[in-house]
């Protein structure tokens, strides 16, 4: 057994992403208990992918994600004002291209 879950009543949490098609990006489907990394995948299969909703698995332990704080809010997530080429509106889209 894993040394993080000797002393432990429970598992390691683990976030689990899924890529419902080949060259399509990962997206978070939920999360789950598992003493390592091979156990997740297999656990993240049965639970999240039962009826081929993936072609790849992705599984990371949630300790070693890093997120922001709500105090993150403000100078953190302002926009860069003083860097105007940042923003799409010295160009002008080509007649023909959709989505726009």
């Amino acid at each position: 057994m894993p040394d993080n879950v000797k002393n432990s009543d429970q598992f390691p949490l683990w976030e689990v992403f899924l890529q419902a098609s080949t060259g399509a990006a990962y997206e978070h489907a939920g999360s789950l208990h598992a003493a390592d990394a091979e156990m997740a995948i297999q656990n993240a299969r049965d639970v999240y992918s039962r009826r081929g909703e993936a072609v790849g698995i992705w599984v990371v332990p949630s300790n070693y994600i890093a997120a922001t704080s709500p105090s993150d809010a403000g100078p953190f997530f302002d926009p860069a004002d003083d860097k105007v080429y940042r923003h799409p509106k010295f160009y002008s889209v080509p007649k023909g291209v959709r989505g726009v």
